[in-house]
């Protein structure tokens, strides 16, 4: 499926679960023609791990294609957008995405929040708030099922954002997620669990992670809560470039965001940049995600980065821009393992990041990024949850 030279598969991809050539979703709610196909046109996309492009040997074309020699581009896309101009690698399942269900029902997923709101192991809950979670559980699972089918990749499922300063709440709320899954023959390497990037998500990342349970942390605006991850073995780490940057363009006194402009540097990129060059010059095993891409230019200025979150128009834009023989090999890798290599850093950032060594390096930009994400999560999961109750039980089901 891939077109560039690989001598490892994407950690994203696993080679047991290649999807077919085509998946046809009839939920009685979408038309008969809609078809997901996975072409082999389509790259799926790597980080090249020696550094150089193999646009010699995939007669690259367009922009889309030299780029895609570097990174894995991850397609920005929800369940409306065209998966058949840019079918994802990988999905995510969240509070967002069954807002997004609910508030249109003719959609293919509908069909499993139904099934979710008809368990019986739910409905007989007389707790009213455990009720609801437990409904809320069973759909982010049913959907996650769903889109494991339709991408090769992983599937990655947020966790209750409400939990996000209880590290043993965390932990159990990804046990049942994972029963859930196992009960509807999802298997755990097919999954990510998607955690908030405060001290105690962290901790329970490094908890799950010793189980062998991929975690996904997000909600990383600083370096010391990218380092923090990356010694707690996150198998992917998150970071918001275009966030980043807003804050700085409206704020200031935060002494990390500071340094990056004092050097010329954009903040968002840069932290994605040091991050990087932490988590391969020290044998970390942690991937690393850049997403709040908000134009080509930060594509090209990350690539290398194990992933690319890009929005669609970035992509068209990509697809589109033919890219002449001669030109096929001006596209520089920005990160790599070898520049990694000469990237220095202090003493203290070189620390064994705990509890306390965190919260004082975070600065004002990360937290209070971090507590707009997690205020965003929590009223998604409560107007996720309003709305299971007020369609529950649900009709024909």
């Amino acid at each position: 499926m891939s077109l560039s030279l690989q001598t490892s598969p994407s950690p994203f991809l696993s080679s047991s679960t290649l999807p077919k050539s085509r998946f046809r979703f009839a939920n009685g709610c979408c038309s008969s023609s809609l078809l997901f196909k996975f072409n082999k046109s389509f790259p799926a996309i790597h980080a090249s791990s020696s550094g150089f492009s193999s646009s010699l040997d995939t007669g690259l074309t367009t922009e889309l294609d030299a780029v895609s020699t570097f990174s894995e581009i991850v397609p920005d896309t929800v369940i409306f957008d065209d998966f058949e101009k840019f079918p994802p690698t990988a999905a995510t399942v969240s509070s967002s995405l069954l807002l997004g269900i609910l508030g249109l029902p003719d959609t293919i997923f509908r069909n499993a929040v139904d099934m979710a709101l008809a368990d019986s192991t739910c409905s007989k809950l007389v707790n009213h708030e455990m009720r609801l979670t437990c409904f809320f559980n069973k759909a982010l699972v049913n959907v996650g099922a769903d889109l494991a089918k339709l991408v090769p990749g992983r599937v990655s499922t947020e966790v209750d954002a409400r939990l996000s300063y209880d590290t043993h709440g965390i932990i159990r709320r990804v046990h049942d997620l994972l029963k859930l899954y196992n009960e509807i023959d999802v298997p755990p390497e097919r999954l990510l669990f998607k955690i908030p990037s405060t001290w105690q998500g962290i901790e329970a990342s490094r908890l799950l992670e010793s189980e062998g349970i991929q975690t996904h942390l997000t909600f990383v605006y600083s370096f010391a809560q990218a380092a923090a991850a990356a010694q707690a073995g996150a198998s992917v780490i998150q970071i918001f470039v275009g966030r980043v940057r807003d804050w700085a363009r409206n704020h200031s006194g935060d002494p990390e965001i500071e340094a990056a402009i004092q050097r010329g540097e954009d903040p968002g990129l840069a932290l994605v940049t040091k991050a990087y060059n932490y988590i391969h010059k020290y044998g970390h095993k942690s991937k690393l995600m850049a997403a709040a891409v908000r134009n080509k230019q930060d594509l090209f200025s990350l690539l290398g980065v194990d992933y690319i979150i890009a929005p669609l128009k970035i992509l068209q834009s990509l697809k589109e821009s033919i890219t002449a023989p001669d030109e096929k090999y001006s596209y520089v890798r920005r990160l790599s393992p070898q520049s990694a290599a000469n990237y220095d850093f202090t003493a203290e950032e070189l620390t064994k990041w705990d509890q306390l060594s965190l919260g004082s390096a975070m600065g004002p930009a990360s937290a209070e990024l971090l507590a707009a994400g997690l205020d965003g999560y929590v009223n998604q999961t409560k107007r996720v949850e309003e709305l299971l109750d007020k369609i529950w039980p649900p009709p024909n089901v």
